[in-house]
């Protein structure tokens, strides 16, 4: 009877600790990490990771505020391009008086409109070429424009992928988690039989009790990070985090009743059905798993393991093509068509005034033989601005300090592209080599120990509480290998941002 009740505890615990491996050559078998369903609100629609990044391209709010920045250069080109405007000038006399020697003012008339008018064109004419190289400084603030948009989209599909990748972390973690203690939970109604036909005292089910704490800590903890890291991802792609389900998330839906002081009351239904007798080994065990609601349900496989398939040397070579590198770069083209512009000053420009007027007032001359009936006039104005060296002068040293400026940025900017283009070629490296170690014995040496127990444990030679504490140390090396998986799958991440060649991220 003793060694019966062994293998029946022992076949429930090893529910717990088979790997993910065996579990899939038993047909149908679960499905790989990240993919398992999760108890999710219906609103969640699964989201994989090419879902997401081509909804960040459309939605993402940073990426098309750098667009309207495009749209924004090109109006400016517009106005740049254009010739200055002239300026017309329409008028007339109104009133008009006489004065004589004395100072005595006679014959004082108001007119009509009708009576006189004046009018009158001025032109801007520029000089130097400035209108090319107005252009052309806009053509360059394009350009830089462009860039941005790129160097906008490189950084928040990092960011994206980098919360994605978390949030599938934690939803690895949390399918782990679900499926030992619903093995758990198999092993305690086991013993909780056991216990009330006698089998075992009842400090045996305490024990194992008190010994699957950790295991619902993991529970919601990792849930916890699930629904964070899908609300991140949810912002990157301008959705609302906070879209709640009625009925989602509640105190009663978690099995809290705030009417129990300091105390959480049973779930609905379980009352009565613990299958022991009254006393401590009755109480509750574990919460009714209830997910946060979330906006997306985050799926991918999370076992994938893609390999680099390009050299470091290749890789280096695209750190020149990248956006932000780019971006700098034009930049500074731009400071240097303005400094060019600014130059242009040096060549004056001319304002041209040209004006007619015609009046109609009694204005007969002396010794005319024929009454005058209004009087026409024309007149040309040429205007050049002087004393302006010093200001043209101060202008071309700021240019071309701002263009110095530039150019040390642009190569500043190529510098630390390349720092980091080290570092995450680094970091691959190391991730790479940790996750080898999970895949290629880690694990096999962590199932290999929990096997042995458990035989021991069949022999007699261990307790039930020794094959516990071997499964703990499984799952603990299977969330250490979850993280090592993460670790690689987010360096070849940043290994893509920092070299700018796309295709190296994972496609999961």
């Amino acid at each position: 009877m003793r060694l019966s009740s062994r293998a029946a505890l022992l076949g429930c615990a090893l529910l717990a600790g088979l790997p993910a491996e065996i579990h899939a050559q038993t047909p149908p078998g679960p499905p790989p990490p990240g993919m398992a369903p999760l108890p999710i609100g219906p609103g969640a629609r699964p989201l994989s990771l090419d879902e997401a990044e081509v909804a960040l391209v459309e939605r993402n709010l940073i990426v098309i505020a750098a667009r309207r920045g495009v749209e924004a250069a090109r109006a400016q080109r517009l106005v740049a391009s254009s010739r200055p405007a002239p300026s017309v000038t329409v008028g007339n006399s109104f009133a008009q008086f006489a004065e004589t020697r004395n100072g005595a003012l006679r014959g004082a008339r108001y007119f009509s409109p009708a009576k006189n008018i004046n009018v009158g064109l001025t032109v801007l004419v520029e000089r130097g070429g400035k209108r090319t190289l107005r252009t052309r400084f806009a053509e360059r603030q394009i350009e830089g424009a462009e860039a941005q948009v790129l160097d906008a989209l490189r950084t928040q599909l990092f960011a994206l992928r980098q919360a994605f990748l978390g949030a599938l972390l934690a939803r690895a973690n949390l399918e782990v988690a679900l499926g030992n203690r619903a093995s758990l939970d198999r092993t305690e109604q086991l013993l909780r039989r056991q216990l009330r036909d006698g089998a075992i005292p009842e400090g045996d089910l305490l024990r194992f009790q008190a010994s699957r704490l950790q295991f619902e800590a993991d529970v919601t903890n990792n849930a916890q990070a699930y629904a964070a890291g899908v609300a991140v991802v949810a912002a990157l792609l301008s959705a609302d985090p906070a879209q709640f389900q009625q009925g989602a998330g509640t105190l009663s839906s978690l099995g809290i009743n705030p009417a129990v002081t300091g105390a959480l009351a049973l779930p609905p239904g379980q009352q009565g059905r613990t299958g022991a007798p009254a006393g401590p080994a009755s109480a509750p065990t574990a919460v009714r798993t209830i997910l946060s609601p979330v906006a997306f349900d985050v799926r991918g496989r999370f076992d994938v393991i893609p390999d680099l398939g390009i050299g470091r040397a290749e890789l280096a070579q695209g750190i020149a093509s990248r956006p932000d590198v780019v971006a700098a770069e034009r930049q500074a083209a731009a400071a240097a068509a303005n400094r060019l512009l600014v130059e242009a000053g040096r060549s004056r420009d001319v304002t041209v005034d040209a004006g007619w007027s015609r009046s109609a007032l009694s204005q007969d001359l002396p010794d005319s033989r024929e009454r005058l009936n209004a009087l026409n006039s024309f007149g040309l104005q040429l205007s050049v601005p002087i004393f302006t060296s010093r200001i043209v002068e101060g202008n071309v040293a700021a240019a071309a300090a701002q263009q110095g400026q530039a150019d040390a940025l642009a190569r500043a900017t190529l510098l630390q592209a390349r720092a980091e283009f080290a570092a995450a070629w680094a970091g691959v490296e190391q991730a790479r080599a940790l996750l080898n170690l999970y895949a290629g014995g880690a694990l096999g040496r962590a199932e290999e120990a929990y096997r042995s127990t458990e035989q021991a444990y069949v022999a007699g030679g261990r307790t039930l509480l020794d094959v516990l504490d071997a499964l703990r140390v499984l799952n603990l090396t299977r969330v250490q290998a979850n993280q090592a998986r993460y670790a690689y799958l987010l360096a070849l991440s940043q290994l893509e941002q920092a070299s700018g060649v796309s295709g190296v991220a994972p496609r999961l």
